[in-house]
């Protein structure tokens, strides 16, 4: 099977910034407290439904997989990028790392407690995304929790050239966080709860957190 041309860019491009994208990203623990508050939010809700493993996907080098096993869950990375799940192996020894498509998860149906998509979505072409979803509350159990973070704005494509101080060529997808909402709720989640930050630095952007869950056993 051909790999889509945009999981392809994305590949090529977090393979080149690796290791820069590690010393510029700032780590968990220096995120802003509607983040922070967030991802311990979805922590309990995970904890409280009786746990499960749960996926990072697009873990990149692991940092925010630790975070969350740091608060409890019983967390594994996913990324695309062999370099960033290379680094992330070598960080965190005892975490588990696989490379790997966001879309087309190697897990059974209903494996996961939880899914945390941390600023990963955005790379995905907006008509691909209730397919994303789909994959998304295929792998979750009933009831299971899902976070999403990350970029949101007018409905536009973005086509950086450079990144972490590297060539890139990938695209950003942006589109406003109600229309994600929408989407989610098209796939079958129930949105639980929705957070949005205005850019320090851009007009038209902001950063949102979407906490969902999955139907509920029958």
């Amino acid at each position: 099977m051909t790999e889509p041309a945009h999981l392809a860019a994305v590949r090529a491009s977090y393979d080149a910034v690796a290791a820069d994208y590690l010393r510029l990203v700032v780590p968990p623990e220096g995120m802003d407290p509607v983040s922070r508050a967030m991802l311990a939010a979805f922590a309990e809700l995970v904890r409280e439904s009786g746990g499960g493993e749960v996926a990072d996907l697009g873990c990149g080098p692991g940092r925010v997989t630790a975070y969350l096993s740091g608060l409890g869950l019983r967390a594994f990375g996913v990324d695309v990028s062999g370099e960033m799940v290379a680094l992330a192996r070598r960080a965190y020894p005892r975490l588990r790392f696989l490379h790997g498509s966001m879309g087309a998860l190697d897990l059974p149906d209903g494996a996961l407690g939880g899914i945390l998509a941390w600023y990963s979505v955005h790379h995905t072409p907006a008509s691909q995304l209730p397919g994303l979803f789909a994959e998304f509350a295929r792998v979750l159990a009933p009831g299971g929790h899902l976070l999403l973070g990350g970029h949101v704005g007018e409905a536009q494509l973005l086509r950086p050239t450079q990144a972490y101080g590297h060539p890139v060529s990938y695209a950003s997808h942006l589109v406003p966080a109600g229309h994600l909402a929408e989407l989610l709720e098209q796939a079958g989640f129930t949105v639980t709860a929705r957070t949005e930050q205005p850019h320090p630095q851009r007009e038209n952007r902001s950063h949102a957190c979407l906490l969902a869950q999955a139907p509920g056993r029958r």
